[in-house]
């Protein structure tokens, strides 16, 4: 039993679903998304006022403008990609706070939350979920 509730606490303290994302940004919150993956895709859509490290690119160079006492939640495009994984990983070992985004940017959308790039939309109605 303890080690489940050891697995449900640390998937709670390195994962964060869109909702939570979303709230704490509007909080005012020291909390940036972070778009893991290839630049064309962030230019095309992408979380309001995230930004962009490929996970390909992140190293101590290319990070070294981030400030470590921001929490950085990562994100790809989904579930079917691993992109924020990598990332989330790669920051860490970067010495930065990260947290993983649950379903990526396709759940973001899902919940109706707006996007910004050339395909961006301002988002729907946003329907809380019953967390």
């Amino acid at each position: 039993m303890e080690d489940q509730i050891k697995f449900y606490e640390n998937k709670l303290a390195f994962e964060m679903d869109p909702s939570d994302l979303f709230e704490a940004m509007n909080k005012g919150e020291k909390i940036i998304a972070l778009d893991a993956r290839k630049p064309f895709g962030f230019e095309a859509e992408h979380i309001p006022n995230a930004i962009n490290i490929s996970h390909r690119e992140m190293n101590l160079e290319t990070t070294q403008h981030l400030d470590k006492a921001v929490l950085y939640v990562t994100y790809c495009d989904g579930i079917g990609c691993n992109a924020s994984t990598k990332g989330a990983l790669n920051m860490s070992r970067l010495g930065f706070r990260v947290k993983e985004l649950i379903g990526g940017i396709a759940w973001w959308k899902f919940d109706g939350y707006a996007t910004e790039g050339t395909q961006g939309n301002k988002g729907g109605l946003k329907i809380e979920c019953a967390c």
